[in-house]
This record gives C-alpha cells, structure tokens and sequence, in this order.
C-alpha cells in the first residue's frame, strides 16, 4: 500500500507570505516550508497497482498555465477546529484541472470522492487548540493575500501514513519538462 495525492506546489514567493503566519497559536503542529501544496486529489492508501493506474491516467491530463492566488485564512473542523489553512481564490482553470484529477483517479478503479473541493494551502494542524484562539488567530491576520503565481504543471506525490502533515515525497510531475539533453 502507498499513501499518494496530487497537488500543485507552492512557489517560494508565496511560502514567504506563509511562513510568517506559523506563530501565535499553542499546541498547532505548523506545516514544513517543503510540504506547502493544494492538493487536487487525495487517492489515500491504495494498493501499488492502482497508484500505478493513477499515475499513468494523470499522462493524459493538459496543463494550460494559469494563475492561481491565495486569499483569506480559515479552519477545518467548526466548533472543533483540526486545520488551519489560507483559502485559493477560486477560478475555472483550478476547478477544471482538479475535475480531470478526479476522472483520471476514477479510471484508475478509485471510488469518488465525496468532499466537496475547497482549494486551500494547510499551514497547521491544530490538534488540541481552543477555537476561541483559532478564531482570534484568523481575525488577527485578516485579510490575507499572497502574489498570484502561474501554474505549468501539477505533482504526484507520496506521504507516510498517520496524521498527515508530511514529510511528502515527489513521486513525478506532470507535465515533466525535464527532458533529456542529447549528446
């Protein structure tokens, strides 16, 4: 079994208006620089033929650059808020790219997902954190924004089981301009 999801990584410039949110909230678990991404599809823990699949169905999918922005924080989790997050201002290319994610997980034999998408960048998880604090923390910070960022390609990568929050491993990315140099 391989615990894989695909995501669109996240470009220094914008982690560097991320970084500075990490603090400020006891007992939050804060996300590693290198693990910042927007997931598209999380397909779990799946046997390794069936990531296999995946991996080659995500081949077909096209990749037009497109901008994507980041704005707003908020939480995951209500009255008992488990993730913090800074929220992806919606647009058509992220909704159709994320739609083609779940077509070809689908083809691969994965089962639908059932939540509804909600673009986001994690930045903590909150484990046993007073919603009265979280709530404090969003405002405080509010509004937030980061510089838009041109998207060329999207990534497949693994993580250890358990909680989340990484280490993630770059398996591939799609497409992949590092090509061969010929001699």
């Amino acid at each position: 079994m391989i615990r894989i999801f695909t995501a669109l990584e996240i470009p220094d410039e914008v982690a560097e208006k991320l970084l500075p949110l990490q603090q400020g909230i006891d007992g939050a678990r804060w996300i590693e620089r290198p693990d910042f991404h927007i997931t598209l599809r999380f397909a779990g823990d799946i046997p390794e033929d069936v990531a296999d699949e995946f991996a080659a169905a995500l081949e077909d999918i096209p990749v037009a650059p497109f901008e994507v922005e980041l704005e707003g924080l908020g939480e995951f989790g209500g009255a008992r808020p488990h993730t913090l997050w800074a929220g992806v201002k919606p647009s058509e290319p992220l909704r159709i790219l994320q739609g083609r994610h779940e077509s070809a997980a689908r083809r691969a034999g994965l089962k639908p997902e059932t939540r509804n998408f909600t673009p986001h960048v994690t930045i903590a998880r909150l484990g046993r954190v007073e919603t009265g604090e979280v709530y404090s923390f969003i405002r405080a910070h509010s509004p937030f924004a980061a510089p838009a960022f041109t998207v060329e390609q999207f990534t497949l990568f693994s993580a250890k089981g358990a909680t989340g929050g990484g280490p993630y491993v770059i398996e591939r990315r799609y497409p992949d301009f590092d090509w061969a140099v010929e001699d």
